[in-house]
């Protein structure tokens, strides 16, 4: 099979799809890669160390369109890549369709199939391939924030850690899946006062256990969200439903009752943000103000880290690269966690969250393959 690996085009975007170890391991199976040259300069991987690993560096995007059997990218591909795709090749990427019926409805028509990492999932319902992102978003969004609630920023002029003598910064992470884990972990160590709010018992007792005192756990009810949101410096929000668009939770009325130069940062944006008032930002311009209130909404934040994120990501879709390269889509079909990455295929969307969030219809993944 023929790999291919564009350099990543949206805003800011410096991670790439394959770094050179993980081309060299495709080379051993056998098969081909191609490299658009200058991808990986941002993720610390130059061309001489894809040449080195056996790639074979082109000039430009439309060569790896053009000649891919597999194209691999990080980010969910942009208008001029949508147009490139073609009938039964293979992308392999970030997608987050839920919010994008634009993007969705370019996949649908160029034939293509589209495998989402965000919707691949493991034997526990975990999703290892947005696992390392999460990780490094959720300590990036408590990083963001602080930094947002400084006074040239715009914020309150607060620290979250405090000093001796002035209390500490309140930190409200909604959510305790792995980005709210990582805040959490973020905040606690900052030394700020930490509020978690999740409606899973069981994770509100692991995360009662693993922090103590230094951490208050509470059950999220719209009481409880209201009580909280209105009076914390700092929000994360950190909330995920596989493949679908993410709930707004917390409302333009309570941010209206936040204090001024508080601080919202939406980890959920790329699925359409989890407060009624986000919109995306980029890393060059990343934040706005509404009533008062700094909203960090970044729809890639690990790109702000790409050597990182990078390096992170590999780790987790190498494998299955390695899988879809030696066995084609027969891979998918002989494993029902990996097929759950199936979004769109020939024209047919495969995800029925993606189907609920656009009023489209769907067929079932094997059906599709079949």
């Amino acid at each position: 099979m023929i790999i291919g690996v564009p350099t990543e085009i949206k805003s800011d975007e410096h991670r790439v799809g394959l770094v050179p170890s993980s081309v060299r391991e495709l080379v051993s199976h056998g098969h081909s890669v191609i490299i658009q040259s200058g991808a990986g300069v941002g993720a610390a991987s130059p061309d001489d160390e894809y040449i080195s690993a056996g790639a074979e560096l082109v000039p430009t995007a439309a060569a790896v369109f053009e000649r891919a059997d597999m194209v691999v990218k990080v980010k969910e591909p942009q208008a001029v890549e949508i147009a490139q795709l073609r009938e039964g090749q293979i992308l392999f990427t970030y997608l987050h369709l839920a919010p994008d019926l634009p993007q969705t409805e370019g996949l649908l028509a160029s034939g293509a199939t589209a495998i989402a990492y965000e919707t691949v999932v493991d034997d526990a319902g975990r999703l290892p391939l947005l696992t390392p992102m999460s990780q490094v978003a959720g300590r990036l969004a408590v990083q963001a924030g602080a930094r947002c609630l400084e006074s040239p920023a715009g914020g309150s002029g607060t620290l979250l850690g405090g000093v001796p003598g002035v209390p500490s910064g309140r930190v409200v992470v909604i959510g305790g899946g792995v980005v709210g884990v990582n805040s959490i972990e973020m905040a606690v160590g900052l030394g700020a006062q930490v509020t978690v709010l999740d409606r899973d018992l069981a994770v509100l007792d692991r995360l009662s256990h693993q922090y103590g005192n230094a951490l208050e756990t509470v059950f999220s009810t719209n009481a409880a969200l209201d009580d909280l949101v209105t009076s914390a410096d700092l929000v994360v929000g950190a909330v995920l439903v596989v493949g679908a668009e993410a709930p707004k939770l917390v409302t333009a009325d309570m941010v209206d009752r936040m204090r001024n130069g508080s601080v919202l940062v939406d980890v959920a944006i790329d699925q359409g943000g989890c407060f009624e008032t986000s919109r995306a930002t980029t890393h060059q311009d990343p934040t706005y103000v509404v009533n008062g209130v700094v909203h960090y909404c970044v729809a890639n934040m690990p790109g702000a880290v790409p050597r990182t994120s990078t390096k992170a990501l590999n780790n987790v879709t190498l494998p299955y690269a390695l899988r879809l390269a030696d066995h084609g889509l027969d891979s998918l079909l002989g494993d029902k966690n990996f097929l759950a990455g199936l979004n769109v295929h020939r024209g047919h969307l495969t995800n029925e969250a993606v189907a609920e969030a656009h009023g489209m219809d769907w067929v079932e993944p094997a059906t599709a393959l079949g």
